[in-house]
């Protein structure tokens, strides 16, 4: 049962925003931030619980080129109170891709979310519907990066700005969403300029704000001086799921020789490329080509930015 005391998530809708969903930029309010699903006990809980395969937790450092990259971790033997002491003094920051496995309290937080915009939204049908907590240490810097579902940002603790780019060029190119999609590049491998920041939207969220861009924008975060805990939410409709199937068949054939495939909304070519990426996708006989995660460290609340160096080896999640 949710625990928010107010009895809705979403707690300033208007009928306007309706016709905005999935379509412009949207900035709500929500009550998250009063629920206790998100107090230190819980978190512990939920890191304690969380299986190898349903984390993430990185930092970046210095290469040889003087240029910060992303790198991967792992949680260790830590408890969970250790692991949020570290990210209040390091930093780094967390992924827990499905807490609604070790509780299913948020499992049914995320259905409680969607009901309440399908039911304000007239003829939106979601599914597919996924959630991570964010949990990151003070001024961390989440690097510019595109997401295939849809998705929605809500801001539990602490305060943080994000910057949000539209999908099209030259912000992201259609190549790059296709390899996105086929499991050939890591979202956050995306090429940033600092000069793409002119045509930004750019905001800051607190506690009780909530975010929700078109499909497939490229954004990026900086979070405050202080500790961060945010939710992400994304799920799929029919439109996204056309995009996704077009975007699949685009990038088999770009990889077959055709230099810039077309990308159609609807109609038969949209039908026809949905079919292909549902028999080449379920069929065997293209298994997709994940790039596996190097991990080069554990989190350490001693060390310093709150890890520590261990040998490298390769993960495939």
């Amino acid at each position: 049962m949710r625990d928010i005391t107010t009895g809705n998530i979403i707690a300033d809708w208007k009928p306007e925003y309706a016709g905005m969903f999935g379509k412009e930029t949207l900035k709500l309010k929500h009550t998250l931030h009063q629920s206790e699903w998100f107090s230190d006990e819980r978190l512990a809980n939920l890191i304690e619980k969380a299986e190898r395969s349903h984390y993430h937790v990185n930092t970046r450092s210095s290469g040889p080129d003087g240029k910060k990259r992303r790198r991967e971790g792992e949680f260790g033997g830590l408890s969970g109170m250790e692991v949020l002491q570290a990210v209040r003094k390091g930093d780094i920051w967390i992924n827990l891709r499905a807490p609604q496995l070790a509780d299913p309290a948020y499992g049914d937080m995320l259905h409680d979310m969607y009901a309440e915009f399908e039911t304000r939204v007239p003829g939106l049908e979601t599914f597919k519907h996924k959630t991570t907590i964010l949990i990151s240490s003070p001024n961390v810097y989440v690097p510019f990066h595109s997401d295939v579902p849809g998705q929605m940002l809500w801001q539990v603790r602490g305060t943080k700005r994000v910057w949000l780019y539209p999908a099209e060029e030259p912000f992201v190119t259609r190549n790059a969403i296709e390899k996105l999609i086929l499991g050939e590049l890591h979202e956050t491998d995306m090429p940033y300029d600092e000069t793409l920041d002119e045509k930004a939207f750019v905001t800051d969220l607190q506690p009780g704000d909530m975010l929700h861009w078109p499909l497939n924008w490229p954004h990026r975060v900086e979070n405050h001086d202080c500790l961060n805990v945010s939710v992400t939410t994304e799920h799929f409709t029919r439109e996204i799921r056309t995009s996704y199937a077009v975007n699949y068949a685009n990038g088999l054939l770009r990889k077959a020789g055709i230099a810039n495939p077309r990308k159609q909304t609807g109609g038969l070519a949209a039908t026809a490329k949905t079919a292909l990426a549902g028999a080449v996708k379920f069929s065997g006989l293209r298994r997709q080509a994940h790039k596996p995660y190097t991990i080069d460290f554990v989190v350490d609340p001693s060390g310093k930015a709150g890890i520590r160096d261990i040998d490298p080896y390769e993960l495939r999640l």
